[in-house]
């Protein structure tokens, strides 16, 4: 019974977000965000993190790709058991033409790294926390407004990093 609700709410805002002609601005931002989610805003930071992060930068570059790690090697095995198509695979979408990075969709990757690396880093600059979880967020809905994931997807992706992110900060505290 949850598992049809879920499906069901998951099939409604892919139908919403695949046949929405967005305006140019909104097509260019999730296209953005969805590509700095690729990795290269996390670089950009772990780097600007290695030379002006003061006493504690070490540790959260460390906690930060562990957690990252970590994500990845989860959402590949997830991916792998789970064997969920894409909404892109079920629907056309109506203006993105994204190639999907592989074929599944369960839980999504890009969410997981984002999360677990905005909180891992977080929890070393707390200052940060809500410029990175705006980074995080907008990467994360940028998958679905471009059907690559499902909303569930996405949600799952981000409660997965988060608690990458905890644990890892755990381990190096």
């Amino acid at each position: 019974m949850v598992r049809s609700l879920i499906t069901k709410g998951d099939y409604s805002v892919m139908r919403r977000a695949n046949n929405w002609e967005a305006p140019h601005w909104v097509r260019l931002y999730v296209m953005s965000a969805t590509r700095v989610g690729d990795g290269w805003l996390w670089y950009a930071m772990g780097l600007v993190i290695l030379l002006f992060g003061g006493r504690s930068r070490f540790a959260a570059a460390g906690a930060a790709a562990l957690s990252a790690g970590l994500g990845i090697a989860a959402f590949r095995f997830l991916k792998k058991c789970a064997r969920r198509q894409r909404p892109c695979a079920i629907e056309p979408h109506c203006w993105a033409t994204l190639l999907p990075p592989d074929r599944f969709s369960f839980p999504s990757g890009h969410t997981i790294t984002a999360f677990a690396v905005a909180l891992s880093l977080a929890g070393f600059y707390p200052s940060l926390l809500v410029g990175l979880l705006f980074c995080a967020s907008s990467i994360a809905v940028s998958r679905i407004l471009l059907g690559m994931h499902f909303l569930s997807d996405v949600l799952a992706g981000a409660l997965i990093g988060s608690g990458l992110a905890y644990g890892v900060i755990w381990l190096v505290r």
